[in-house]
């Protein structure tokens, strides 16, 4: 059992989020504890007021008013249901072998499925439909956008069980969905990206030209961003197997220039196309992550 005294913004660190039991569990604390410091904090504009009831207005049907809530806050409240959804989101995360890697206790899948989580909580919350999109070299798992309370259950149980799969081919599993999701909506893309950057990025214009907003967190380990190796190691493709023997200060300055052109190069290219894109590391507080998702959600309605 948890403290009800404990401050709930200490599970926003993944590494705390990590040693919990479950989906469901982590979810809902790294959306309280968001919540929490989002109130303590400078932020301003952000509805965070989840839709599952609205204040009654004249002309709303009388047998829609919660009366339970009633007797408890002598205030008059209307039921939201289904068709009063504002937004379709698709969340598409990227289960293939590289996300597999962490230089420390958390794998970039595990950082991505906890992001997933939190995000498909805050959402339904928010009375939007959500969608589960799990993919590596082909969609592994579709869960079509829902919003009732209790396709949580089915979200949470499908992150709950992810594991690192085949090599990554992300740009035919976007332009796949791109095809077969004919309402616009929200798409979430969770990855690291390590594939073709002109062919991702053309995938993802497919997602702006069929009217969908976008937004892309690239997730990356701080090793894979500073290559901070400091003796020999053999450096292994967790996709393909592949090795290679080096002494990684050999390397480490061309590294570094070629991993920032990578990640400049992402975001000039989404810029360019509206597309929001944030860079997250693994050992980042998920606050991050929500704020965005947040300003993004506010920006669209």
């Amino acid at each position: 059992m948890l403290d009800k005294t404990t401050d709930k913004r200490k599970y926003l660190d993944p590494a705390t989020i990590a040693r919990l039991d479950n989906m469901a569990l982590r979810a809902r604390l790294v959306v309280e504890g968001f919540i929490l410091g989002l109130h303590k904090s400078p932020y301003h504009g952000f509805s965070v007021e989840f839709a599952e009831h609205r204040p009654y207005n004249p002309g709303d049907e009388i047998r829609h008013i919660d009366w339970k809530l009633y007797g408890k806050t002598d205030r008059y409240y209307i039921k939201q249901f289904e068709e009063e959804t504002n937004l379709k989101s698709y969340i598409l995360l990227d289960k293939s072998g590289s996300m597999k890697y962490a230089s420390g206790s958390i794998s970039k899948l595990n950082y991505g499925s906890y992001l997933a989580a939190a995000l498909s909580y805050l959402m339904l919350k928010q009375q939007d439909a959500v969608s589960l999109t799990l993919f590596d070299d082909q969609v592994r798992d579709f869960l079509p956008p829902v919003a009732k309370k209790s396709h949580l259950n089915h979200l949470l149980a499908a992150l709950e069980k992810v594991q690192a799969g085949a090599e990554t081919r992300i740009a035919p599993q976007l332009h796949e969905l791109a095809e077969k999701l004919k309402k616009r909506g929200l798409i979430v893309l969770i990855s690291d990206l390590l594939d073709e950057p002109d062919d991702v990025i053309n995938a993802l214009k497919h997602f702006r030209h069929k009217r969908h907003e976008v937004i892309l967190f690239h997730i990356m380990d701080r090793q894979e961003l500073e290559f901070s190796f400091n003796r020999q190691t053999r450096f292994i493709d967790l996709e393909t197997s592949l090795h290679m023997n080096t002494e990684p200060w050999h390397i480490q300055e061309a590294y570094q220039g070629l991993i920032r052109q990578f990640i400049d190069n992402y975001k000039i290219q989404c810029r360019a196309n509206n597309i929001d894109y944030i860079t997250l590391i693994t050992d980042q507080n998920l606050d991050l992550a929500l704020s965005e998702y947040l300003r993004k959600r506010t920006r669209i309605g």
